[in-house]
């Protein structure tokens, strides 16, 4: 049975929109015929149609899931396949569970395609915008070895963990971005109405102006004249910037190898992008995929493309015979402890152990890197803020004083 999304009217004459499970067009419309309401207009649901109707669609996003979504999907999933239920009964109920029509849509037609005969990663694989490529290959090693609600335990753990990484870093960036603003806020209002008027009190004087003086009424004057100019010259570089990192990969290669470099992001970056590949192989290693098959998906998953395109290459030697490890260290992006917990993984045949094992290990310095950059920013905003209102007082007062000294 395939899915429908229509639109009826009501005894009262009220239109109404929802879902229907149908065997056809023809056949949905006698269901809602049955339950009392007048077919307006009846869709098949599929991924064009998730993405083009506005009942499925978001504005502010282009996933079709987001990662809340699909972390709840995949645990009850697993949870009701785990107490023995068929996997159509599963999508059923799992579509059941969800309130937002976009989501019951796309989980009906996934359950549409395995109804048709399609196994549940070929049904998945029809919507990449909700399910990955490591989703994907996850769940069809999993429906191979007969332990699909195990697989799907362990991407129910792999999902919340990175929502709960990304909720915990929205939360801390919450004090610092209001201090962000208020001290925008406070230096536009001094620019705005104090720096001009003193600028009408201090042109009246015979007198040269302290250096700080010249250079706040210099930047008043400048934003007042030039301020327009200035905001959209930088918009229209954001959008330059934008435009060349999503149509040029020399560009992007460029930026992202640039990137690398500066101290403190470039290595947030390594670790964050090895720790990524390092769980993604654990998962599909765990899940019983291939070494190569895990570490070539493992590496699309990698989003800076110095290292991702390192890391392809180190794919291409295991290809040839070498060694994981021997191989990842000639990328010079992975850490030393997850390089030797790797080779220890390889000799002791207890690969998938060692790699989570260095995974978590990566998610630990990820943790802690993150926390000590959050720890160190607060204060550095207070300080950044603090020495911006403390020259612009500076700057109106000094003029007073050296009256005073002239007066005197």
């Amino acid at each position: 049975m395939a899915a429908f999304h229509y639109q009826a009217l009501n005894a009262a004459g009220d239109k109404q929109k929802g879902l229907i499970e149908a065997e056809s067009e023809k056949h949905a419309r006698q269901l809602l015929r049955a339950k009392g309401l007048i077919p307006i207009n009846i869709n098949a649901v599929h991924e064009k149609s998730l993405k083009s109707n506005p009942i499925f669609t978001k504005p502010s996003r282009k996933q079709s899931m987001n990662i809340q979504e699909l972390a709840l999907m995949t645990r009850q999933f697993a949870t009701l396949l785990s107490a023995g239920l068929p996997i159509e009964e599963v999508l059923t109920a799992v579509s059941e569970q969800t309130e937002k029509p976009r989501t019951k849509g796309l989980i009906l037609a996934v359950r549409s395609k395995v109804l048709e005969g399609h196994s549940l990663a070929g049904s998945m694989r029809d919507f990449p915008n909700a399910f990955s490529n490591l989703y994907c290959a996850t769940v069809q090693a999993g429906e191979k070895s007969g332990h699909l609600d195990v697989v799907l335990q362990r991407l129910a753990d792999y999902t919340e963990q990175q929502y709960a990484m990304r909720q915990k870093i929205m939360h801390a960036l919450i004090y610092p971005v209001i201090m962000i603003m208020v001290a925008i806020g406070i230096v536009g209002f001094l620019l705005e109405y104090v720096v001009p008027k003193m600028i009408a009190v201090y042109s009246n004087i015979n007198q040269t102006l302290p250096g700080m003086t010249r250079i706040l009424i210099a930047i008043s004057l400048g934003i007042k004249s030039y301020g327009l100019y200035f905001l959209l010259l930088l918009i229209a570089v954001i959008f330059f910037i934008r435009y060349q990192m999503k149509h040029h990969i020399s560009f992007r290669e460029k930026t992202h190898r640039l990137l690398l470099k500066i101290p403190v992001l470039g290595n947030a970056i390594k670790v964050i992008n090895t720790a990524r590949f390092s769980r993604t192989f654990a998962i599909l290693s765990s899940a019983g995929v291939s070494v190569l098959e895990a570490m070539t998906i493992s590496s699309a998953l990698i989003t800076n493309l110095p290292i991702k395109n390192a890391v392809s290459e180190a794919v291409n030697r295991v290809r040839e015979g070498a060694n994981i490890n021997l191989a990842l260290k000639q990328t010079t992006f992975f850490p030393p402890m997850s390089l030797h917990l790797i080779a220890s993984g390889e000799a002791s045949g207890q690969l998938e152990k060692m790699l989570e094992r260095a995974a978590n290990n990566q998610d630990a310095e990820i943790t802690r890197l993150i926390e000590t950059s959050l720890a160190l920013f607060e204060p550095a905003i207070i300080l950044l803020m603090g020495a911006i209102v403390l020259f612009i007082v500076l700057a109106v007062l000094l003029p007073i004083f050296q009256l005073d000294q002239f007066t005197g």
